[in-house]
Order: C-alpha cells, then structure tokens, then sequence
C-alpha cells in the first residue's frame, strides 16, 4: 500500500491488491498504449491526461473503462486490465478509483470527445511532468507514478 498526499493535498491511499477499497467504484482512470506510444487525451480544463471518468449507472467499472478510453480519444478495445485501486480522502468527499491498463486497437477520428479535445500521442511521458503547466493535476502525483513503476515491473503478464 502506496500513501500519499495528492496535487490538492488530499490523502491518497494507493493499492494493487484486488479491489481493497470497493469492488463498487464510482470512477476509473486507464493508462493506454497505441503502437507503442502512450495515449492520453488533452481535458478541456485540467490539460493532458490518461482517459478515465465515472462509472454509469448499470455498467462496471470495466465497462466504464472502455467507454471512456473511447469517448476521450477514440480509442478502440475490447480489454482492459485490472491494475489497482487508490482512495481519495477529499474535502468534497471520498473518492475510489479503479486503474486500469489497456492496449488499444484502433484509433478512430470522432467528430467530439466529450470534455476533452481528443487523442494525445507520447513516446514518453516528460520527467518534470509535475511542473509543467500542460499536464492535469491527475498526473502530478503518486499514482500515476506507482502505477508506471507497477506496469514496467509487471509488463509481460499485462501485455
């Protein structure tokens, strides 16, 4: 267990245990690939990010992960692999996310993304992610960090 105070200085509890928090979770985050690059979309307000969202109500967590990869980027998949789940003591209240990694298959041209302004491409992710004004505050703190270190050390049973 990974714990953390996020970018708004929230308590993060980060794990990659099946499901420690819930196995109910209202929202999902997904790091993607596509041809070997990392596939991120551009938020309308926060910046660049992975794909992720709320669960609807009657779909899974999973389902939710597909949908969103696609309503953000365009991208198209059957799978997504279960990587973790963190829990977000905020202000506001409680939030539990699945993580989720997916290989996507395709990527479609959409005439919307939603809240975001669509596919992202990057062969890496920069290392001064934290102080650079293009990226979301999703993405300047632990857990994307963990679960970059937790997808390299475990590549070959998720790929």
């Amino acid at each position: 267990m990974y714990i953390f105070n996020d970018y708004y200085n929230n308590e993060v509890k980060l794990s990659f245990e099946d499901h420690p928090f819930s196995r109910d979770p209202k929202h999902v985050l997904i790091l993607c690939t596509y041809k070997n690059q990392w596939l991120l979309t551009k938020h309308s307000y926060r910046g660049i990010e992975f794909p992720g969202g709320k669960v609807e109500k009657g779909e899974s967590a999973e389902e939710a992960a597909i949908r969103e990869i696609k309503e953000e980027t365009g991208g198209i998949t059957k799978v997504v692999k279960y990587l973790g789940q963190y829990f977000v003591v905020g202000k506001g209240g409680n939030t539990i996310k699945n993580v989720y990694f997916a290989d996507i298959e395709d990527l479609v041209e959409q005439s919307t993304y939603y809240e975001t302004e669509g596919p992202v491409l990057l062969d890496q992710l920069p290392d001064n992610i934290k102080h650079n004004n293009l990226y979301s505050f999703i993405m300047k703190d632990g857990v994307v960090t963990n679960c970059m270190n937790f997808l390299s050390e475990n590549w070959r049973s998720l790929s």
